[in-house]
């Protein structure tokens, strides 16, 4: 199957979250036709745009969706059900059944191709479950006939990335921090940009079709790095006193006590930092050259976004 060139109709499951609100406007720019998935009529995100139109569906019951999907050409699949709710721990569980019902609907309505984040991570029995429900969804999209192309990546560094929040309000709460030793693996971190990047220009790209790539910034940092990093950003660099006991689900209770990050979606977050996540190949560098930003660059952005965000909400109130 070869790329499709020209505008494209295209249906974005997760359009109003957090890669999706980035990623619409580009796809929109790019000339694309696009419609969001999302839970609500009027589901809240980037529906201001004349070739924008947002339907709502339930991806738990597959209600919707196939009246969503028809028509398109191409699927985003964002979405991904870790924390909240009643039955926080059946993330894994809820994820299985909405990739399941999306997939089935995008076959049924002739969906040509699905585009997919995924966690980066070496597939070993060390993964969190987190990451373990991530390499599952891509299973499931990938088992029927819509070919998949799969980016897997680590923290998306971006203003209201759950990663990203838990990493800024711990530094910003806390002068002195009790960390694990697992606080020293390494992570590469990719700005929210770049990564929408990539999930745009692959549309062009035949050599994405039906594959999965990592994807990553240019930088490979600890999270101890990460965390010393934002503190000097914002003038807090915090103290880390490293010890070996504190567990992963302690460790997600004092991030759940301390942020504003649910402990139901602080842990899998927090259990994800045991083990390494940096790309080990990089063929996508190869298939779509683009300048990556720096952590600390990307850093800044978000933080620049970030306080926009906060003056914009502060006068409309």
């Amino acid at each position: 199957m070869e790329a499709r060139q020209g505008p494209l109709d295209i249906a974005v499951a997760g359009g109003t979250g957090f890669v999706g609100r980035a990623l619409v406007p580009a796809l929109v720019q790019a000339g694309h036709r696009v419609r969001t998935l999302a839970r609500g009529p009027k589901s809240p995100g980037p529906t201001t745009f004349p070739a924008v139109r947002a339907w709502a569906v339930d991806l738990a019951e597959g209600r919707g969706l196939r009246a969503a999907l028809q028509g398109a050409q191409i699927g985003y699949y964002l979405v991904h059900s870790m924390g909240g709710g009643p039955a926080a721990a059946d993330f894994a569980d809820r994820d299985r059944t909405a990739a399941r019902n999306f997939v089935e609907a995008a076959e049924a309505e002739g969906l040509e191709r699905i585009l997919y984040v995924g966690g980066l991570g070496e597939a070993t029995g060390r993964l969190s479950p987190h990451l373990q429900s991530r390499r599952e969804v891509a299973r499931i999209l990938s088992s029927r006939s819509v070919k998949v192309t799969e980016l897997r990546a680590a923290i998306i560094v971006g203003a209201g990335g759950s990663s990203f929040e838990m990493l800024l309000q711990l530094v910003e709460k806390l002068p002195v921090m009790i960390c694990p030793r697992w606080v020293n693996s390494r992570c590469q971190p990719i700005a929210r940009s770049d990564l929408v990047g990539y999930l745009v220009r692959a549309l062009q790209v035949p050599e994405t079709v039906g594959g999965a790539f990592d994807v990553g910034g240019p930088d490979v940092w600890t999270y101890r790095q990460l965390l010393e990093a934002t503190g000097e950003a914002i003038g807090r660099r915090p103290r880390i006193w490293v010890v070996p006991v504190l567990t992963p689900s302690l460790s997600s209770h004092w991030v759940g006590f301390i942020t504003e990050v649910p402990s139901a979606v602080a842990r899998p977050l927090v259990e994800g930092i045991v083990t390494d996540v940096v790309t080990r190949e990089d063929r996508i560098r190869q298939l779509i050259p683009q300048p990556l930003t720096p952590f600390r660059a990307a850093l800044a952005d978000a933080l620049r976004e970030r306080g926009a965000v906060a003056r914009g909400s502060s006068r409309g109130q």
